[in-house]
């Protein structure tokens, strides 16, 4: 009896690391200086923050590469998770979406990205941008590797990391391989609000912004023809980031004829991830691979 149940053991582990798409974790700076950076005493912890496993104080970012599983689209996507620029939500608005998304054949990184910080950065309103960008640019070098076609390389964002998304989406970068193909804002900012400047100032850039960096963050703005097609989720009744977040968004795209598709749900709050049955938002994954999949064959 125990041989069997031995067996049985060994069979439940061999499904179980067979079912969980294969990863490599990769520091975005090895070899290199890290910019905007200062020596500190920080060392990256976990925090269980608004109810989930969260970190901070990250002087070593990472992306953590999950291949593409079973016919794989070409397609890949960096996702940013949230956390209001002081945490990363890696676990729910990262690496439980990856898996979900690499499933599907897409490939998906999820990046650990270096928060804003006086005590790590002299400029810490530029140190997250230049991590995302520098994440891009290596699934740029290493598509061959992993079977990424390099003009269906995108981002996606959740809130604070929606942010993050956007401005590394429509500032463009004067290397190609620092840009995107396709974006997705799930409860995402890209509001000029007052509260958005506010928090900017707050939490980003750690002092009052520059007239150029207001210029520089009305993101609504900055949308042209050739903005990049977008992918936006949000709920209704989200208190954190408002719809019109999304909606704004959706409207100046539409406007310009650039290919954008908007899922709003009635209920959902902020902060859901990969959603939940019961307020139907655990729909937007399954909707999002679709879209990815008809952008594709345009």
């Amino acid at each position: 009896m125990n041989n069997i149940r031995n067996t049985l053991i060994a069979a439940l582990l061999l499904c179980a690391a067979a079912a969980t798409p294969a990863q490599e974790v990769i520091r975005l700076w090895d070899g290199l200086s890290k910019p905007y950076y200062k020596e500190n005493s920080l060392r990256e912890r976990e925090v269980t923050v608004w109810g989930t496993l969260t970190v901070t104080d990250i002087t070593e970012p990472t992306i953590t590469l999950y291949r593409a599983q079973g016919r794989n689209s070409g397609a890949a996507v960096l996702i940013i998770p949230g956390g209001n620029y002081e945490v990363v939500a890696i676990h729910h608005e990262g690496y439980d979406v990856a898996r979900v998304v690499s499933r599907q054949g897409i490939t998906a990184a999820v990046i650990k990205y270096r928060l804003p910080s006086t005590r790590s950065s002299d400029q810490p309103g530029k140190v997250p941008l230049s991590d995302a960008r520098r994440a891009l640019k290596i699934m740029h070098q290493q598509a061959g590797s992993y079977g990424i076609n390099p003009g269906k390389i995108g981002i996606m964002g959740f809130s604070a990391g929606g942010h993050l998304a956007a401005v590394s989406t429509l500032w463009k970068s004067a290397d190609p391989e620092e840009n995107v193909n396709f974006s997705a804002f799930v409860y995402g900012v890209t509001n000029d609000s007052v509260e958005n400047m506010k928090w900017l100032a707050d939490s980003l850039y750690y002092r009052p912004l520059t007239g150029e960096e207001k210029t520089n963050n009305r993101l609504l703005n900055l949308v042209t023809r050739d903005t990049p097609p977008a992918f936006l989720v949000h709920a209704l009744d989200d208190q954190t980031c408002p719809p019109e977040e999304s909606t704004f968004y959706f409207q100046k795209l539409q406007a310009l004829k650039v290919p954008v598709e908007m899922h709003l749900f009635p209920r959902g709050g902020h902060g859901f991830g990969l959603g939940h049955s019961e307020d139907g938002t655990d729909q937007w994954v399954n909707l999002f691979i679709n879209w990815v999949g008809r952008l594709q064959r345009k």
